[in-house]
């Protein structure tokens, strides 16, 4: 059931504003994309956007979170395939990969809005392929001398260093060195090869 007053339609309205901002993002690129842009394309002034999410930053951390959101949704499947699946998806939205570097490298400032979603970002993402590759281990998957932790925290960190890379570079082949990064490391196949 629909949520209905001033709040159901604030809550409506700021996910009309975050999908229109994902998908023009995904479309024009970060770099390329204004606020003044965002709030025409969903019929509002900028202080109207910005009124829904408080700054231009804490506007592109939410749209991060919903990309996060929809990512977990879609790919349901736990594993060292959903990062490559991310990854493999992220090449058909690259102004999404342009918003998380630039986001990602403003978090370093402890006070800026992206800070604390890219420490709950990896903390979560991190937390979630250390489990999994302890039920690889137990399956014997994996082998017992990988540190399950500090294998996801390689693992994620390669993901995004190869996504920033591609921006730079779009003939890297990242699938291809997530997977050879698997090999090397675990001495296993990827799971899906």
């Amino acid at each position: 059931m629909a949520k209905r007053g001033p709040y159901g339609k604030g809550i409506e309205r700021r996910e009309q504003i975050l999908e229109a901002a994902l998908r023009t993002i995904s479309e024009r690129g970060f770099l390329a994309t204004s606020v003044a842009e965002l709030a025409e394309a969903v019929g509002l002034s900028q202080s109207g956007l910005l009124h829904y999410f408080g700054s231009k930053e804490e506007l592109f951390v939410a749209v991060l979170r919903k990309r996060d959101e929809i990512d977990a949704s879609i790919l349901d499947e736990p594993g060292p395939r959903i990062l490559v699946e991310i990854v493999r998806r992220n090449t058909q939205v690259p102004g999404l990969i342009e918003l998380f570097t630039h986001m990602q490298a403003a978090a370093a400032d402890p006070r800026h809005p992206a800070h604390e979603f890219m420490r709950e970002h990896y903390a979560r993402g991190t937390a979630g392929f250390a489990e999994l590759l302890r039920g690889m281990q137990q399956a014997g998957q994996v082998p017992e001398n990988v540190d399950p932790e500090v294998m996801a925290t390689a693992f994620m960190a390669l993901s995004d260093g190869l996504q920033s890379r591609w921006l730079i570079d779009p003939s890297l082949d990242m699938e291809f060195h997530l997977h050879r990064f698997w090999t090397q490391y675990t001495g296993m196949p990827f799971p899906d090869a």
